[in-house]
């Protein structure tokens, strides 16, 4: 049987959940941080399409492994705005440098 959980329970799960997915996402952030610095060392570019295309298939394929109720087009949308905040993030960095 399942356990049927308050509006408020649930609200408070998200919360918690949310709470989760801002610390993962100021992980990932960090680490773009450091790949735009070896980057910049490097002289690569900022903007790698097929890395983006790599990490795109591999999360859309956990996606649809989880089973969730996520569409792969759904994960692709979330996933997109993150990239592009990387790429951001890494840009500003790259400016910061250069001053």
């Amino acid at each position: 049987m399942v356990e049927e959980l308050s509006l408020d329970a649930l609200r408070q799960q998200i919360d918690q959940l949310d709470d989760e997915l801002v610390a993962l996402l100021n992980q990932r952030a960090e680490c773009a941080v450091r790949i735009g610095q070896i980057k910049t060392a490097q002289r690569l570019p900022i903007y790698e399409p097929q890395r983006e295309a790599k990490v795109m298939a591999r999360v859309k394929a956990l996606n649809a492994t989880l089973g969730g109720p996520l569409e792969a087009s759904a994960i692709e949308r979330v996933y997109e705005r993150i990239i592009d905040e990387a790429r951001r993030i890494q840009r500003q960095e790259r400016e910061r440098g250069s001053r």
